[in-house]
């Protein structure tokens, strides 16, 4: 059987069914180049033209193209750029530590399932999506677009790379936030293991140039309480090195320092005006999405 590719790769119909009645907010202005229910920073008619739609009943008639309604005999209607929709980035974490998979599936794996639905979520309430996959380098750019032809290709790389190269998650999103000119919503999809200041300056940088943030941390459950029951061996993912211990005797030591290292990014993102949430791999995507989304859009109203 020929494997699947896209989004049915990682999206069932159910999943798709459920997903495809919510929307994703933007709780700052943002700028795009369709029609949309998002805030633009720009005002009045843009003299930038963006593209052409049908004309379709509520639409405004000042905007009708004459001159393709004498070539085409049909109603079309100008769309500008301060009729904007939402421009989302996701920005996955591919790095090597991604590939950990206690008892279920990888990091990166789930990474790659979250990215998905959100991504569908995007474009099925016509907004735009765009992707940037990165370890220590930015392995694949895609600029936002707004189609399931353009959202199957995004996802198609997810699949192509596997979680390869060592970590340099806060270069990496300092380069991304560089290249993203207009205001955009971006989703940091990582472990976020790392040297969480330098992490936590390049979230600003995201929000000096008026970007809406999402930070989603993916663990997996054992990163979470290391519940493991006799002497083991560690591997760092990236690095090879290699210890033997006894995690009972370091699982409150071991709780600490992990909910210091979760509390200081939980900290820093609400000083800077992000949104952030610990997403457990044990965690059923579909249902971690919406709960999100649908408590999202309570607290922008």
């Amino acid at each position: 059987m020929k494997a699947q590719t896209g989004i049915a790769a990682f999206l069932t119909p159910e999943a798709r069914h459920t997903l495809g009645r919510l929307v994703l907010q933007s709780r700052y202005v943002v700028e795009g180049n369709l029609a949309g229910a998002h805030r633009s920073p720009l005002r009045g008619a843009s003299s930038e033209f963006a593209d052409h739609k049908a004309y379709s009943r509520g639409d405004d008639l000042k905007h009708i193209d004459w001159k393709v309604l004498g070539r085409t005999d049909r109603y079309y209607v100008k769309r500008y750029e301060d009729e904007t929709n939402l421009r989302v980035y996701l920005a996955v974490d591919r790095s090597r530590s991604m590939a950990y998979a206690g008892d279920g599936i990888t990091k990166y794996a789930y990474a790659c399932r979250l990215a998905a639905a959100l991504g569908y979520v995007v474009v099925k309430a016509r907004d735009s999506v765009g992707l940037f996959l990165h370890a220590d380098t930015i392995d694949v750019k895609m600029d936002a677009r707004n189609s399931f032809n353009h959202l199957n290709n995004l996802l198609t790389h997810l699949q192509e790379y596997p979680p390869e190269g060592l970590t340099d998650i806060h270069g990496t999103l300092n380069r991304i936030a560089a290249s993203i000119r207009k205001r955009a919503l971006v989703v940091v999809i990582s472990d976020l293991l790392g040297d969480e200041e330098a992490i936590t300056r390049a979230f600003s940088h995201f929000r000096k140039q008026h970007h809406d943030v999402i930070v989603f941390q993916v663990l997996d459950p054992m990163e979470m309480d290391l519940s493991l029951r006799r002497s083991c061996c560690f591997e760092d993912l990236e690095t090879g090195e290699r210890i033997t211990a006894d995690p009972r005797g370091l699982a409150a030591e071991y709780e600490r320092v992990f909910g210091a290292f979760l509390d200081r990014y939980r900290e820093a993102c609400a000083g800077l005006g992000i949104d952030y949430r610990i997403v457990r791999t044990d965690q059923p995507v579909d249902t971690f999405v919406r709960a999100y989304l649908e408590e999202r859009r309570r607290l922008s109203k």
